[in-house]
């Protein structure tokens, strides 16, 4: 547990949360700024920044829990779709440095857009195709 972040004081029960899900290595709970109401978090029990700085048993068993918050969410709240999304590090969006994912319900003509789409220019989609894929170990 990290002292300093609000979702290890959730946690610990020094800040208040709506409990939607528990297991022993997984909570979620309603997210207090909901995009739309029934909007929850699903955090690892474990304080790890990102996606990258966990374990990969922790990340399955987020991952699982992740599947049953998004099953839950749309029946609960007669969505028409739900977004699972994950921010890593401030550049990308993530306000709290506790890794967690957002589990949004959608409902057609909500207003919640995503992002521009670009483009690569001739040959660049190789370029980074090689960078990356070389990188996988």
């Amino acid at each position: 547990m990290d002292k300093d972040c609000i979702f290890c004081k959730i946690l610990k029960g020094e800040i208040p949360s709506a409990k939607v899900y528990e297991d022993d290595n997984v909570y979620a709970f309603l997210d207090i700024g909901p995009v739309n109401k029934g909007h929850a978090l699903v955090i690892p029990k474990e304080h790890h920044e990102t996606v990258m700085d966990m374990p990969d048993e922790l990340l399955c068993s987020l991952a699982v829990a992740a599947k049953k918050t998004c099953s839950a969410v749309m029946e609960a709240t007669s969505a028409d779709g739900v977004n699972l999304q994950m921010s890593n590090y401030k550049a990308a969006g993530q306000l709290v440095p506790h890794a967690h994912f957002h589990v949004i319900p959608r409902f057609e003509g909500d207003g919640f857009k995503h992002w521009a789409q670009g483009k690569y220019e001739e040959g660049e989609m190789d370029q980074y195709k090689e960078k990356i894929a070389k990188l996988f170990k």
